[in-house]
């Protein structure tokens, strides 16, 4: 497999100081995998070389279940959403816990102002923090050295879950769950460009390597929309073994990765023939996929395991799988600078 070549310089970041000296603090890598816990309302540090647990903070607000990395790799976001599932009954949460990862303690905590439900964080080239707001319609924006929202983008459909960015940070692309649609942003003017109706109810979100694609999962049928950037409307559909969920290209733009929760299996899209390939069992309810920026390694969130499955992209197995807590879910990487 054909890795990018710009990648090779993230591995260095998991040996090597920036100056180039070997790294002589063992206890904290440069690079970190981050899982938040639905379950006990934690946030796992682990190291992922050996994939061991290098710590546990517990989170004071009511349950998060997405995280994202400071661009400098030393905090970690985590959305506090409430005690209930998407489009169910329950609290609403309203702010996004920070955490320092070296001394893996709470640093402070951002109020949106109003019970939003806020989910899905996730930084932009332009340095901010773009957070869905489910109940609001809105993504949020919060400027990380005011540590405030400064701003509010409309999605003009509820249930705004889960957030793609491009790669240049014009265009950003959100799931509205029950309305089973996907609303474009355009994050340099801060407004809604369209809304494309995808199925009755939809899922999860990513971009193909290229941001060429955007896919979402629907969830009454076993397919993914495949959504044309240039064109904003549904092009065609994959068809799957089981309803999919989460989603992840690879790095090299040629397969994208599909959880199916309950299957408990990994899809493997051959995105050249737009159809399955293969799929890879993992554990319980497979939720949420990320890749390993410098190896071809994919880690995966099993919720009803209460663990992440690390799958070898070269030999489609599960090569190790990583302990953390009941109900795991959003996963992220902490690169160090």
């Amino acid at each position: 497999m054909n890795w990018p070549l710009a990648l090779g310089a993230l591995a260095l970041l998991m040996a090597f100081r920036t100056d180039g000296s070997k790294s002589d603090e063992p206890s904290m890598p440069h690079a970190l995998l981050l899982v938040v816990n639905q379950g006990d309302q934690s946030l796992s540090i682990v190291d992922p070389g050996p994939g061991q647990q290098m710590g546990k903070i517990k989170t004071h607000g009511i349950r998060g279940h997405e995280v994202i990395a400071s661009p400098d790799g030393r905090l970690a976001y985590v959305p506090i959403y409430g005690d209930s599932g998407v489009g169910q009954s329950g609290s609403s949460g309203q702010t996004v816990e920070v955490i320092d990862l070296a001394t893996q303690k709470i640093m402070n905590t951002i109020d949106l102002g109003r019970p939003v439900r806020p989910h899905c964080a996730k930084f932009a080239p332009d340095g901010l923090l773009y957070v869905t707001a489910e109940l609001d319609n809105a993504v949020d924006i919060i400027d990380p050295r005011s540590q405030k929202r400064v701003a509010s983008i409309a999605t003009e459909r509820p249930e705004a879950h889960m957030l793609a960015i491009t790669k240049d940070g014009k265009r950003a692309y959100t799931s509205n769950v029950g309305s089973g649609t996907v609303t474009v942003l355009d994050l340099v003017h801060r407004k809604p460009v369209t809304v494309i109706s995808v199925a009755d109810v939809a899922q999860r979100i990513s971009l193909s390597a290229d941001d060429r694609w955007v896919v979402t999962a629907d969830q009454k049928k076993p397919r993914l929309a495949v959504i044309d950037t240039k064109s904003n409307a549904v092009s065609g559909w994959i068809s799957l073994p089981s309803i999919g969920y989460g989603t992840a290209p690879t790095p090299d733009g040629k397969w994208l990765l599909v959880t199916m929760p309950s299957a408990s299996q990994v899809a493997v899209v051959d995105l050249e023939q737009m159809k399955v390939a293969r799929t890879v069992p993992v554990g319980a309810r497979p939720v949420e996929i990320l890749l390993r920026p410098d190896q071809p390694i994919a880690y995966i969130s099993c919720m009803g395991a209460g663990e992440v499955a690390v799958v070898d992209l070269r030999k489609w197995e599960v090569s190790k799988v990583i302990k953390t807590a009941p109900g795991a879910d959003g996963l992220a990487w902490a690169l160090r600078k």
